[in-house]
């Protein structure tokens, strides 16, 4: 999952990157041999430069402030570290503390003895069959992203 401030971020990377192609493009070219193509290319970017300049530092400054701004709220939000989880075998429900610093990847549920791991896209168990997601979702942080 890609945050909206990492796609400004991206976004204004590239559009940087084809601003400035008045500068590493004609490189590219010798390198490549002097392709006609590619010297059409460059010199119909270049008529686009200012623009694109102007789009790009523009990207990176939302990026900027979308990351900033979502560090700001969680920080000042409070995590829950309780969570029942609920067994999709036997329905069986138990409210369990959710560890901070590591992800819980199995549960062996007391009631039916089955062992749950993590739905397909999700970090862990309390993600997958709990009432409150893991401390690092609530804060809008990376979590131990296991792929199954």
């Amino acid at each position: 999952m890609i945050s909206s401030s990492k796609y400004s971020f991206f976004g204004g990377a590239l559009a940087l990157i084809l601003a400035f192609s008045c500068c590493w493009l004609p490189l590219l070219i010798v390198a490549l041999g002097s392709a006609a193509g590619l010297a059409s290319f460059s010199s119909g970017l270049e008529r686009f430069s200012g623009p694109l300049m102007f789009v790009g530092a523009a990207l990176l400054g939302i990026g900027a402030y979308q990351l900033y701004k979502r560090k700001t709220e969680s920080a000042n939000q409070e995590v829950v570290l309780i969570s029942n989880i609920t067994c999709p075998e036997c329905g069986h429900s138990k409210e369990e503390e959710m560890p901070q610093t590591a992800c819980q990847y199995f549960y062996d549920c007391e009631n039916c003895q089955a062992i749950l791991k993590p739905k397909n896209g999700d970090c862990c168990v309390y993600c997958s069959y709990g009432s409150v997601p893991c401390p690092p979702i609530q804060k809008n942080e990376e979590c131990c992203v296991q792929s199954a």
